[in-house]
């Protein structure tokens, strides 16, 4: 039975503007140009210390080798770099490295399956991902996945887990201990040089390579500019986020069919139609519509949600996003990363301008399935001068901590961070990549990408998306004070 709009109603006259129908709704950020309870014109109001005091690991030290700025006490090894590692078959390690997760392996191992985020055909990149025999979807098609070993030694072996699919942004893990790899890339057959549709999601397991064999894309998931998705462990569902504007994207839920059990390999034994996949309809506690995630400009602001059938998920004449009409759906800008934790999905809006109908640089929300609710934990105003340091915008890849709260990977402009952000609403640099890839004239720097913790929690990986560097980080984690 779903939660109404008129039950939520309702239930919000006597909890207090829905509050309590969320649990606890501790806004899990605000730092420099954050919100904590405020409005959006009045973001960036107060210091550092005002907002984030007593919380993180102290300042950042500029790092000598020019790679990744940490705290004092942390440490960084670099696991892969691309075009300077190599593959067990000899090819040297892909580039734009992106989402990632790692998975406990046999003999104290560590796999991690890390995606590359390469679009369009494989003339137009130096490293694409190798085509290894079996493991290639489409030939022309550059991206796809790589599986990284971490030995307790310290030695690392790579190897290909998929090969042949475009633009591998995001993804997700699945409680049975595989990857799923979302193409943020919608290119049909002929597109492109393209010789297959794209904008799917795949399977790759990292302890069985038998499985990753003629990859079989999981069409009832749908076909559009996938960023990532996470399986709810008690029900089943499937939750995915779609990066993509004009119009702005949206957030979906797939439902298996009765009676379909998961588990290794049984998605390949799935129909391309089977289950329902839906998008979001949300409202907010007096019942109203609510067009577009940006609407909400205060932390802890809480909206309903109903789910409207997708139309045609494979989106054979029209885009996904294209099949409702106005005040069918809730859109939101740059739906971006996503991880499961604390009964629910978290999920990333980076970042909303001219398509949006209130700006902002960041926002994470918070779905509660038991609830059908969702939550808003962090809103980043908008950040006045990228260029500087103390800032964080434009939120991506997204992990949730075993230390408490948050950590969040940057893909904003100007300098790019490591951030985490506790349950009280403290956020705290993390690392900052000290990389410039531009001139001295005018630097740059890429977005980090990547973002997971070790099983055993001691080693937090991270990725600069370019040229490709994965990154092992170490050094004194302590729980979060919130």
């Amino acid at each position: 039975m779903s939660l109404t709009r008129r039950d939520f109603a309702a239930r919000s006259a006597i909890t207090g503007a829905g509050v309590a129908l969320a649990g606890s709704v501790g806004s899990l950020a605000s730092a420099p140009n954050a919100l904590a309870s405020t409005d959006t014109e009045n973001a960036g109001e107060g210091t550092a210390e005002q907002h984030g005091g007593g919380v993180g690991y102290g300042p950042l030290i500029a790092d000598p080798k020019g790679i990744l700025a940490l705290p004092a006490g942390f440490t960084y090894k670099i696991i892969t770099y691309s075009g300077r590692t190599k593959l067990e078959s000899g090819e040297v390690t892909p580039s734009n490295h992106d989402g990632t997760a790692a998975f406990p392996g046999p003999r104290g191992t560590t796999l991690l399956v890390n995606n590359h985020e390469l679009k369009g055909p494989r003339s137009k990149w130096t490293y694409p991902v190798p085509l290894t025999e079996g493991l290639v979807y489409d030939p022309a098609a550059s991206g796809g996945c790589t599986v990284v070993e971490v030995r307790p030694d310290g030695r690392v072996a790579e190897w290909v887990g998929i090969a042949g699919t475009s633009t591998n942004c995001a993804g997700g893990s699945t409680p049975w201990g595989t990857w799923l790899t979302c193409e943020e890339n919608s290119d049909k057959a002929g597109v492109n040089g393209m010789t297959k549709d794209h904008g799917y999601v795949f399977e790759v397991d990292p302890g069985d390579r038998r499985a990753n064999r003629d990859p079989k894309p999981l069409k009832f998931f749908g076909r559009y500019d996938h960023e990532a998705v996470v399986i709810d462990p008690k029900r089943g569902h499937a939750y995915l986020t779609e990066d993509a504007s004009g119009p702005n994207g949206l957030f979906y839920r797939w439902t298996p069919p009765k009676g379909f059990e998961h588990g290794p390999g049984r998605f390949r034994t799935l129909a391309d139609d089977a289950g329902v996949l839906q998008a979001p309809r949300c409202y907010d506690s007096g019942g109203r519509y609510v067009d577009d995630l940006s609407r909400a400009t205060k932390i802890g602001t809480v909206y309903g949600v109903d789910w409207v059938d997708v139309p045609d998920r494979d989106a054979k004449t029209v885009d996904v996003r294209k099949q409702f009409g106005a005040g069918e759906i809730t859109r939101a800008r740059k739906l971006e990363g996503m991880w499961w934790g604390d009964g629910g999905a978290y999920l990333v809006s980076s970042y909303a301008r001219e398509e949006s109908p209130v700006q902002h640089d960041g926002q994470v929300w918070f779905y509660d399935p038991r609830r059908r609710t969702l939550t808003l934990k962090v809103l980043l105003g908008v950040n006045p001068d990228p260029s500087k340091d103390g800032g964080f915008d434009g939120p991506d890849n997204i992990t949730v901590s075993p230390y408490g709260g948050l950590v969040i990977a940057e893909d904003g402009e100007g300098i790019q961070h490591l951030f985490g952000a506790t349950d009280s609403g403290r956020t705290y640099p993390i690392a900052r990549n000290d990389l410039n890839i531009g001139t001295e004239e005018e630097p740059e720097y890429s977005e980090f990408a990547g973002v997971t913790f070790s099983p055993d929690g001691k080693t937090l990986y991270a990725s600069i998306q370019t040229p490709g560097i994965m990154l092992a980080i170490t050094g004194p984690w302590k729980r979060q004070r919130k």
